[in-house]
């Protein structure tokens, strides 16, 4: 009874798949993923990998953004459920009253780790069901991040970080040998994978422990030999491969390395790089001689995807560079630090190019150094020149445009003056921390006798999912007059130095968005419309309407699917992000699966979509692509926008039907303020199937509501094609004026759901269920007087 309180309890506690969604976006068996282990691997090496997830039963396929990487499913494994247990453990109960021979206590123990390991995994279910892969990667991949996600007859699932390297790679499990402190050796330069779990899981010695959400952490040692004056990076990726834990505090798995020589005293320690919760140690080696590297968690936990990979040698790494950006079209010739490196300076050449964030890095050999953000944009660009301190030394610039400095020192100050006119609007913009500089920056606009005009020290950009604490500046504001005016940056910790670089953006306003789309999977049967959520990003005070459309769909290269054996209609409905507003829910309808590829083939393979947003700008037309996005949580309440490789969607046979609800009434719906309108769509024939069929919305505006639904089964009645159309029903919007204004515009989502028994004269009243039967396509409406 003790075991199953503590498995009840660990599963209220949470679980680690990450909430990426609100509810009402994805079904609640969504198939997820919660880790893979290794999360890499080497160039021109085949291996397997293990995925942990939920929701994966008949997983058939792998996709792997880019090129270069395959890979297969091996096998899937699942813990017992309860009844299973139950059933196991009256076995056990029963051979261990037939005796003590040799094979009756091997029976016994293997009963034993079959109900340890199921409660042991029920504890986490969102890790509980495990996939092995064998991964095969070409020896002319590209190295660095892809993402991995496994297609399910459910459709596929998040993405996960999966890394290709370019030295010899070890991994943890190879060398379990039953001691706690079992030190792998290893030979330089490689890549060791591992993870954070109790090692006596790990070599699965305790069989009827009680499950628990987290268990006190194993420690890793690698050790390797090393030659005096070598300069040793050791460098750990773990927050890099899983952004956010939604269970998890601070959100993430929070690895220590430490160094330690032959006798065991310490050399060097790291918890964090900078602002990054991955550590790096930089150390030359003082004498030939072996060497240890140590990592754990700083809390010491453990749990199955704490995942990680260290780097470990003679490997270039880039710590800082200068300037953090050029002008498109330009070659910019860029400062570069750090170890290891072939060379003090690069050029980055954007000729041909568009402005937005490159990525620069080094090379030692056939080895790349790892990538640091380059921003690349159309102003004028300048550099800062000392001594600018004060508003008496201020460096004169013309505006528009990007300065390049640095904080110097510790209480360092620069100002830069211009001359403006009265009325003239003015954007001051730092960019640093959204570059890898450790600057947190304050910005100060003042008048000529000194006098604040503006001020900002940290400004929220959604559009840097990675980013967890958002110290880069931005402020705006009219000038009163004609005249000098002065900007005035600096760190508001008093920190400086050679690293604390900045690119600082004094102009007028430049009017522009960016767009996120979340989730970035679509998992929905055929002819079904699946709700996504926009997000607009609006920069320097641009508050216009974007619309939405479906840019391309890219149609798979499966030779299994034909162009013939697939329609290619999807749609998008309620394609618009009103003026103002930042954030708007859409529906993708998809295609009609084919029935007879579906049974011959399986699902189709996964489609991948582009969204598009265009906007009038000052008479211009403007053009932007959505990036897709996983909305996460990072400890309990903080929600990033984290971008992914692709926007895919998985069009499956479950549920499907060959014709897709539709709206009937003319859109905009205009609902008056205080009054109501009557709304009427098409139904899929097979939803009448279903009894006491309801309709509500989700995540309506506070102050709509939705009543006075009517189904007719007769077209005609309902004013829709006759005879072979599909069956109609109506509802009602109200608008409570005390709650809503006037001009409002946006989406109703509205999802229908129904009760179904089974059939047959033993089926009690009480086997009636309500099950989802599916979503509208987006109403766009309109409040009105």
């Amino acid at each position: 009874m003790n075991v199953i309180r503590s498995l009840l309890a660990a599963c209220l506690v949470g679980t680690p798949a990450i909430v990426a969604t609100p509810r009402a976006q994805q079904p609640q068996n969504n198939p997820r993923v919660g880790y893979v282990y290794p999360a890499g691997g080497q160039q021109g090496t085949t291996f397997q990998v293990k995925v942990g997830g939920r929701f994966l039963d008949g997983v058939a396929g792998v996709v792997v953004s880019g090129r270069g990487v395959q890979a297969e499913v091996v096998s899937h494994d699942k813990p017992l459920n309860g009844q299973q247990i139950t059933e196991l453990r009256e076995k056990l109960q029963e051979l261990q009253k037939q005796g003590k021979g040799a094979e009756l206590q091997k029976q016994l123990l293997d009963a034993r780790m079959k109900i340890g390991d199921s409660l042991r995994r029920n504890a986490n279910p969102g890790l509980a069901e495990i996939v092995t892969l064998e991964v095969t990667i070409a020896p002319d991949a590209n190295p660095g991040d892809r993402q991995m996600r496994l297609q399910t007859p459910l459709g596929l699932t998040n993405p996960l970080v999966f890394q290709v390297g370019q030295v010899p790679e070890f991994r943890e499990k190879d060398v379990k040998t039953g001691k706690a402190d079992a030190e792998l050796e290893i030979t330089l330069p490689a890549i060791v994978n591992g993870r954070m779990i109790p090692g006596d899981i790990d070599r699965m010695q305790f069989p009827l422990r009680q499950p628990q959400q987290y268990m006190p952490g194993d420690v890793d040692r690698y050790r390797f030999h090393a030659l005096e004056g070598r300069q040793i990076v050791i460098a750990a990726s773990a927050r890099d491969l899983m952004p956010y834990l939604a269970d998890a505090v601070p959100g993430w798995f929070q690895a220590t390395l430490a160094l330690y020589d032959a006798t065991g005293r310490e050399l060097a320690y790291d918890d964090d790089y900078r602002f990054e919760p991955d550590p790096v140690l930089h150390y030359q080696i003082p004498a030939d001689g072996d060497y240890v590297v140590e990592i754990k968690d700083a809390l010491y936990r453990g749990r199955e995807d704490f995942v990680y990979r260290i780097s470990i040698g003679e490997l270039p790494f880039v710590t800082s560079i200068f300037p953090l950006g050029g002008r498109i079209g330009e070659r910019t010739k860029v400062a570069v630090t750090g170890w290891n490196l072939p060379t003090s300076t690069v050029t980055m050449d954007t000729k041909g190019g568009q402005p937005g964030g490159y990525s620069l890095f080094e090379r030692s050999g056939k080895v790349g150094s790892n990538r640091v953000p380059f921003a690349v944009d159309s102003l004028p660009e300048a550099f800062e020149r000392e001594s600018n301190d004060s508003r008496k030394d201020a460096q004169r610039v013309a505006l528009p445009v990007i300065v390049n400095g640095r904080i110097q020192e510790p209480g360092d100050v620069d100002v830069f003056s211009f001359t403006g006119r009265s009325g003239d609007q003015i954007v001051a913009e730092v960019l640093a921390r959204r570059l890898d500089s450790p600057l947190d920056s304050v910005l100060e606009l003042t008048d000529a006798a000194g006098r604040r005009l503006a001020f900002n020290d940290d400004h929220d950009d959604k559009a840097a999912g990675l980013v967890t604490h958002q110290a880069d500046s931005l402020l705006a504001a009219a000038l009163p007059a004609t005249g000098t005016y002065f900007v005035r940056i600096a760190d508001v910790q008093h920190q400086g130095g050679q690293q604390y670089a900045y690119r600082l953006r004094i102009s007028a306003p430049r009017p522009d968005f960016e767009l996120r789309v979340a989730p970035s999977q679509i998992n929905a049967s055929g002819s079904a419309s699946v709700p996504l959520t926009v997000y607009a990003i609006r920069k320097d005070g641009f508050a216009g309407d974007i619309a939405l459309s479906l840019k391309e769909v890219r149609k798979s290269e499966s030779p299994e699917v034909r162009e013939s054996d697939l329609r290619t209609s999807y749609m998008l409905s309620g394609g618009l992000v009103p003026a103002g507003q930042d954030r708007v829910r859409v529906t993708l309808t998809v295609p009609p699966v084919a029935t007879s590829l579906a049974e011959a083939t399986g699902p189709p393979a996964p489609t991948a979509v582009t969204v598009e947003g265009r906007a009038n700008i000052d008479g211009r037309t403007v053009v932007h692509d959505a990036v897709p996005a996983e909305q996460m949580m990072q400890a309990f309440a903080y929600q990033h926008l984290v971008p992914a490789d692709e926007l895919r969607i998985s069009v499956t046979g479950r549920g499907a039907t060959r014709i897709a609800a539709t709206i009937v009434s003319a859109q905009p719906v205009r609902i008056p303020a205080g009054g109501t309108v009557r709304v009427r769509v098409a139904l899929p024939p097979a939803w009448l199937t279903f009894e006491d069929v309801k309709f509500e919305l989700s995540e309506p505006p506070d102050g709509i509501t939705l009543r006075d639904v009517s189904i007719d089964a007769s077209p005609s009645a309902s004013r829709l094609p006759p005879a072979s159309g599909p069956p109609g029903a109506q509802f009602v919007l109200q608008a409570d004026a005390a709650r809503i204004m006037p001009g409002l515009r946006g989406n109703l989502i509205v999802t229908v759901s129904g009760e179904r028994t089974g059939r047959g004269a033993q089926q009690a009243a009480t086997a009636r269920r309500r099950v989802p039967m599916g979503t509208l396509p987006a109403i766009a409406f309109e409040i009105v007087r």
